[in-house]
């Protein structure tokens, strides 16, 4: 054995390799468990990613000592390095050349190995010599695939074809046949190329002489059964050829038949996985394709197939547990119950997949999981925020690397019930770029016609999802595509008014909170005053995900004083609320204090709730020109130009003088410049304050507006009424002009905004003005 490249004073960790072998410039995927191993992986990892990996002689020695291993191994360096349980780690490493170890250097934690670097060395052979030998292991290679049941995947018989360099040709076909591990581990010893491809002929010479009497114990096992026991006919095959080849059986193989056995699937599913088990008994144990396979048989075999949870019917007791959790939402608890009905008399969900849509923190996943309990299904959620790859949906293939099986499997795997509740949580975030569009994949998910038969890449099995109810999230429904939001059914869940929050932090989140804390009401005592300062004074939001964090803070400020300064008790005031959370982060949304020229109330509804929002008009000696600032959008922008053309057509009316567009440049400002603000609804607001400007004639300071003005002066309908409203209200506003075509809108505003509020339904802009204007 000559050494054409010697690298001297290399000294690596040092890891034994159990049924496998490792070749040069190609990938190795092992399992880590013994503690010498993955201490040797990890200070690699620490270092230069380098590791001398070698095989043991005897797969059955524990802790293999240098006798025990063989002498040629191959350096790699560690390309992944993932813990699989509290046991074992997961490797991914890449071959980079042969190595002889000189020298094994055992310090106690880690094995050191001493090695030489081992070069190619080729003898001389004509070109005729080196394409007939390349041809004959391609050939040989592909003959031992033919006969192989299940054959060896494409992709590396394509990968093999297109290798016309005869090294690492010969490494590559070595590494990926499921032949004996002594026999690979010879082949790697061989440092001339020539050498090496004659021994591989030799080795699948060897192997396809045994795959033939494979073959023929199949056959014979096949007549000695009935056409009914096709599923007792893979047992005896295997027991034949271990009888016939090896002498024994594989316990790992036996587990893997008795569970299928006891599967409670149809026969296709059984087959498939039987299929599988007998390629996973035929492998080297360690080999990567081994692993591929074990994957696939744990992940199908923990799916639950046809397994159902006993569904609840009663909507009395349904009505108690919502009632329970939730305060307020009649429409929404109403809205559910009558589904939940439907589902008790037809037993039938198809067709039905609800979309909770409403903005952040007003507990749309919360329902989620309190209508799986009402329905006694067992719950999963899946996030699709950010989700654009469509494999994440229906999963990878399993050949490739790092493949597993999408979220909707894996959600049914995590509910362990084919009759569960799956939430996909922000349905309305997903993406979608050059890897596909995981939109469409849900479109066979939701679509009660196609989801009996749904097929996941990695399962590549028919799995169904009938019988699973999928409830979706979104904040907005404007991303969300067509062809998916057609089979939805949208229930919307507004922003919670200022008596709501308070509500809903007194029944709920400080119990839950002080729970949390390990704290009792005995012990902490939080004034209805103090909830109060923090829905006004600390959080401005529809929800109230963020006044629950405050709680939190308030109840984490109270255990540590009671603990410094052992306190019987606490007491959070308002006073105590700032002493604790500091100065209040906002100021109350009042109205002006004063009526004044040319500024107006106008109602913003943005994906937090409801906001009162000022525009101010101005008019200066000039040219007829008109500014716009404040961020506003294009449509807003439009929807000024529109208010100053009707303003000029009624300047007459108006007592304006009708050619202030010509020595008058008017400038419109909409308080908050930091925040873009868009749409047609502030219309109204700014043909108003327009008039006021130009008429010296103060505004109400008490009245709010919103509503689309056309250049005819007609007032159109807006959205997000309610949220306008309850802003209009929080702010101390008494009248609210509203598009009267909106009216049918206020059944959906709260019984105390509307006791509170006096709404002016109105068609054109000429019945607001000498209301609002003094």
């Amino acid at each position: 054995m000559q050494i054409s490249h010697l690298v001297r004073n290399l000294k690596l960790p040092v890891v034994a390799l159990r049924g496998l072998v490792a070749f040069p410039a190609l990938p190795i995927h092992f399992e880590a468990g013994r503690k010498s191993s993955i201490t040797a992986l990890s200070t690699a990892m620490d270092k230069d990613q380098l590791v001398f990996l070698v095989t043991q002689k005897d797969i059955r020695d524990e802790e293999p000592s240098e006798d025990g291993l063989y002498t040629i191994g191959c350096v790699a360096r560690i390309r992944q390095f993932l813990k699989a349980s509290d046991k074992s780690i997961k490797v991914l490493a890449e071959g980079l050349y042969r190595a002889k170890l000189i020298n094994y250097v055992n310090t106690g934690r880690v094995n050191f190995a001493e090695i030489e670097r081992l070069d190619d060395t080729y003898t001389k052979h004509s070109y005729n010599y080196r394409e007939a030998l390349l041809r004959k292991v391609k050939d040989e290679f592909e003959h031992y695939s033919l006969i192989l049941p299940g054959g060896i995947s494409n992709d590396i018989m394509l990968q093999a074809a297109a290798n016309d360099e005869i090294a690492g040709l010969t490494d590559y076909i070595a590494a990926n046949i499921p032949a004996p591990y002594d026999d690979r581990q010879f082949i790697l010893e061989q440092l001339n190329p020539y050498t090496r491809a004659k021994m591989l002929l030799k080795l699948l010479s060897k192997e396809i002489s045994l795959q033939k009497i494979d073959n023929k114990i199949s056959e014979a096992v096949k007549v000695q059964l009935d056409d009914n026991q096709r599923e007792y006919y893979l047992k005896e095959q295997i027991k034949a050829i271990n009888e016939e080849l090896y002498g024994e059986t594989s316990d790992e193989s036996d587990e893997y038949f008795e569970k299928i056995s006891k599967l409670n699937a149809s026969e296709t599913v059984k087959e498939k996985l039987l299929t599988e088990a007998i390629k996973l008994q035929k492998m080297p144990q360690g080999s990567q394709e081994a692993v591929v396979v074990r994957n696939y048989l744990d992940e199908c075999l923990s799916l639950p197939w046809n397994i159902l949870t006993q569904t609840k019917n009663n909507i009395a007791n349904s009505a108690k547990i919502l009632d329970r959790d939730f305060y307020g939402m009649p429409k929404v608890k109403e809205r559910i119950l009558e589904m939940l009905s439907v589902y008790s008399l037809v037993n039938d969900i198809n067709g039905q997949i609800i979309c909770l849509y409403g903005p952040p923190g007003v507990g749309k996943t919360s329902i989620g999981k309190t209508i799986a309990e009402c329905m006694g299904r067992n719950f999963a959620r899946i996030s699709l925020g950010g989700v654009s790859d469509e494999a994440e949906i229906r999963g990878h293939r399993k050949t490739y690397l790092g493949s597993m099986p999408g979220k909707i499997i894996s959600a049914v795997k995590q509910a362990k019930s084919s009759n569960a509740l799956i939430l996909l949580d922000e349905i309305d975030k997903l993406g979608s770029n050059y890897k596909g569009d995981p939109s469409s994949a849900l479109l066979e998910v939701l679509d009660g016609e196609q989801n009996s038969a749904f097929v996941d890449h990695y399962i590549d099995i028919p799995f169904d999802l009938s019988k699973t109810v999928f409830i979706t999230t979104a904040n907005s429904l404007d991303t969300i595509p067509a062809p998916l939001r057609d089979r939805l059914e949208i229930i919307e869940l507004s922003s919670y008014t200022r008596e709501e929050k308070f509500n809903i932090a007194k029944k709920h989140l400080v119990k839950k909170q002080l729970k949390r804390h390990g704290l009792t009401t005995s012990v902490c005592k939080i004034t209805d005053k103090a909830i109060y300062d923090l829905i006004d004074f600390y959080t401005r939001e529809a929800g109230v995900r963020n006044l629950e964090r405050y709680i939190a803070s308030l109840c984490r400020k109270t255990a540590k004083e009671i603990v410094e300064n052992k306190s019987v008790s606490v007491k959070i005031t308002s006073e105590k609320v700032v002493q604790m959370l500091g100065r209040h982060k906002y100021k109350p949304e009042n109205i002006l204090e004063n009526d004044e020229v040319g500024v107006i109330n106008g109602l913003a509804w943005t994906s937090v709730g409801g906001e009162i929002m000022q525009i101010e008009v101005s008019t200066v000696p000039g040219t007829g020109k008109l500014e716009l600032t404040g961020s506003l959008g294009d449509v807003m922008k439009e929807s000024a130009h529109a208010a100053l053309t009707y303003v000029r057509s009624k300047a007459d009316k108006l007592g304006i003088d009708p050619s202030f567009y010509k020595n008058q440049d008017i400038h419109i400002h909409a308080t908050e410049s930091a925040i873009p603000k868009d749409g047609p609804s502030a219309g109204v607001t700014m043909t108003t304050a327009i008039i006021s400007a130009l008429t010296d004639r103060p505004i109400r300071r008490d009245i709010a507006m919103t509503g689309e003005i056309s250049i005819r002066g007609r007032v159109l309908p807006i959205g997000g009424l309610r949220e306008k409203s309850i802003a209009a209200y929080r702010s101390g506003v008494k009248t609210v002009f509203i598009p009267k075509d909106n009216l049918p809108d206020l059944e959906d505003v709260d019984q105390i905004v509307k006791d509170n509020l006096e709404f002016i339904p109105v068609c054109y802009e000429d019945e607001i003005i000498d209301k609002a204007l003094i």
